[in-house]
């Protein structure tokens, strides 16, 4: 079991990185850009991107969980 934590820091690692990311690139864009309706466009954009990357850490936590620590041996 403690194998199996430490391959999933990875994709949690990556996630919270590339959400942290989402969110600062298309703040910093939001804040330059004057129209209202773009700045939400440019909030709802990080904020799907998010979900996304939240839904396949899910599932690549499951897939560890289930024993398929290497998902590329399938292809």
């Amino acid at each position: 079991m403690k194998d199996h934590k430490k391959k999933m820091v990875a994709p949690v690692v990556v996630t919270v990185i590339m959400i942290i990311y989402f969110i600062i690139y298309f703040g910093v864009i939001a804040a330059l850009v004057e129209s209202v309706v773009l700045k939400w466009i440019l909030g709802i954009i990080p904020a799907l991107f998010g979900a996304v990357m939240i839904g396949v850490c899910i599932q690549r936590i499951r897939e560890i969980k289930g024993g398929e620590e290497d998902d590329l041996s399938q292809y």
